[in-house]
Order: structure tokens, then C-alpha cells, then sequence
């Protein structure tokens, strides 16, 4: 594995600094939670996968920074809250706080040099065991895929989104490991440009073909029987099995639909919500306009134009051929076949 996402350094988080992907590559270093909120919130990180493995971090880091504090219980709850404020969508976020929070409740009783160890040591391993999901998921998605498959993929799902290896583009290197041939179609993903920047840089670090086109060609690829599947990764799953994704990606799911492809939604079970009933309970994060009006500093949007830039879109649970989870794939997910998968 080529891509180090994170990683942990002299008592600090290293990021690869996603945002300058691919013309230049860089770590930048954090060391409190209020930093790794705004690396999460500016998209140095994102996918929602690394966006809960940084946020664990972000805790253990908060821990190790109030140690010698008197007011150590207030800041690590300062620390819990300005990371949950930073991206809205994803769920993993939330779940690794609380996975964190519970494992801080648990040793409470403890000094707080101790509290910081235990703290560090849970998000280590979290980081880990996403590698380990996102390797049993990739098996899984590989038996779906023939030798010599064309498959379309949207945004970024990859080692880049991840701990590690990836949930999309996790499943294409586990075809690869299998010993078959796979090529990939990558959109470019507008207005930030995941696809184009991030996934193609991916498989040529891997080595695996790789084509790129903009998001309003897939149709016609499809149309011209050059698509063989479509495998997305997701940020939330509601318990209905609706996917929230990178805006876009409704779009690519209908047109699937419509040329009968199917579309298949890579996911951990950390990244399915059971508390949110349907696609009406997500948040959908809105940012800011400067996103759409051009990239960096190139502007190419009329002064003075309304803008709206919501940053994901909601797939309904009908377009789904299947959700690959570390156990197992879940053929046309719906919410009893859900509550079956967590027991």
C-alpha cells in the first residue's frame, strides 16, 4: 500500500494535504482537536472513513494537550465539541467521538497522563481496523466484478478517503490482488474536483488503468456500452438503506438504472446510521460558493451570480444493486435487511 493517509508522528497527526492533490504533496501536522477540526472542516481530510480516524486523533491529541491541566474534563469536552461541529454529513464522525467518549468515561477514574494513553491508543486502533474493513470489503466487492471489468466511480473513495487501502477504489485494488484485470472510469467529480485530482492519482500510483472524463459524460459512455458497473463509496447509510454521497452521484445511480449497470455502494457499517430513517433525516452540508465559481485562484463564474453548492446528494435505496460491507454484500438493501446485518 502506497498511500499513507495519516499518519501518527512525534505525539502528532500527520495529514496528507488533499487539497493540493496532485501538483504538490505534503503532510501537514496537527496536535489539538480544534486543529483537526479545521483540517477537517477545509478539507485537507476528507471522505468519511479518514474523517473518523482524524477525529479520534483529534481526541487523543486534545487528551495529551490537557494532561498537566487542571481542567482537564473541560477542555476534552471543549475538544469533543469543536470536532462535531466541523462536517455535518458524515457519519463516521460522530461515531468515532462516541466510540472515543465511551472509552474516556471508561477510565475517568484515572490520571489523566493514563486517560491520554488509553485515548491514543483506541484511535490507533481504530485506524487500524479500518484498514482491516476496508480489505475484508474489498474481498467481498471483488467477487462482483469479472475479469476485465469497466467500472465507473465517482468523487473519491480510495486510500485518500480512508485509514487506509480504501472502500471503492479499495474493492479495485482487492480485483487487482485477485489476479483479474479491471479498468477504471473516474469522474471528475465537480466543483472540487475529487475525481480528477484524487482517484486518478490513486490508480496511477497503482498502477491500474484509468480514464478520466467530466461528470456529464457517463451517460454516453453508458449509452455506448462502455461501462460495465458503477462502485461508489458513501458518507451515510440510512437504515432504509438511502446512500448519501458526493453530490453527483444520484445522477450516476439513475442513469445505472436506466441502462440496466449495476451500483454498488462500498461501505463500512460504521458509515450505516440506524438512527436516521431515510434520506429526509440526513444533513446535507452546504459549502461555500467559492467552490463553484471557479478553482484555486481561477474564477470563471459571472460576478454577482446566486450560487448553491450542497456538497452531497441522497441516492434512494430502489437504485442500489448492493452495499459491500466488511460482511458481506447486502443485494437491494432495505431497512429489514439492514437490522438483520447488525444482528
Amino acid at each position: 500500500m502506497k498511500i499513507e493517509t495519516l499518519r501518527w508522528t512525534n505525539n502528532k497527526l500527520e495529514m496528507i494535504d488533499q487539497r493540493i492533490l496532485p501538483a504538490s504533496f505534503k503532510y501537514l501536522s496537527y496536535d489539538s482537536a480544534a486543529s483537526i477540526a479545521e483540517g477537517i472542516r477545509s478539507m485537507v481530510v476528507r471522505g468519511a472513513p479518514a474523517i473518523g480516524v482524524a477525529a479520534a486523533y483529534g481526541v487523543a491529541l486534545e487528551a495529551l494537550r490537557q494532561q498537566a491541566s487542571a481542567e482537564f474534563n473541560a477542555g476534552m469536552e471543549a475538544g469533543f465539541k469543536v470536532l462535531a461541529t466541523s462536517r455535518p454529513t458524515a457519519v463516521n464522525l460522530f461515531w468515532a467521538l462516541q466510540r472515543m467518549r465511551e472509552v474516556w468515561q471508561g477510565v475517568a477514574t484515572q490520571a489523566p497522563q493514563q486517560v491520554a494513553q488509553r485515548l491514543l491508543a483506541e484511535a490507533q486502533e481504530i485506524h487500524a481496523e479500518d484498514i482491516r474493513i476496508n480489505k475484508a470489503m474489498g474481498a467481498f466487492g471483488a467477487e462482483l466484478l469479472p475479469d476485465g471489468a469497466r467500472v465507473l466511480t465517482h468523487c473519491n473513495a480510495g486510500a485518500l478517503a480512508t485509514a487506509g487501502w480504501g472502500t471503492a477504489l479499495g474493492v479495485f485494488r482487492s480485483v487487482v490482488e485477485a489476479g483479474k484485470k479491471i479498468s477504471v472510469i473516474a469522474d471528475e467529480t465537480r466543483p472540487f474536483l475529487q475525481g480528477a485530482r484524487l482517484t486518478a492519482w490513486e490508480m496511477v500510483q497503482e498502477n491500474i488503468p484509468v480514464t478520466l472524463i467530466t461528470d456529464n459524460m457517463a451517460g454516453h459512455l453508458m449509452a455506448h456500452d462502455e461501462i460495465d458497473a458503477v462502485v461508489v463509496g458513501t458518507d451515510r447509510v440510512a437504515a432504509n438503506g438511502d446512500v448519501a454521497n458526493k453530490i453527483g452521484t444520484y445522477m450516476v445511480a439513475v442513469l445505472a438504472q436506466r441502462h440496466h449497470i449495476p451500483f454498488y455502494v462500498a461501505c463500512p457499517l460504521s458509515t450505516i446510521d440506524m438512527n436516521i430513517a431515510s434520506s429526509a433525516d440526513i444533513p446535507i452540508e452546504e459549502r461555500s460558493p467559492d467552490e463553484v465559481k471557479g478553482f484555486r485562484d481561477c474564477h470563471w463564474a459571472a460576478e454577482g451570480v446566486q450560487i448553491r453548492n450542497p456538497a452531497f446528494d441522497v441516492t434512494p435505496a430502489e437504485l442500489v444493486s448492493a452495499l459491500i460491507t466488511e460482511k458481506g454484500v447486502i443485494h437491494r438493501p432495505d431497512r429489514d435487511k439492514l437490522r438483520a446485518l447488525f444482528g
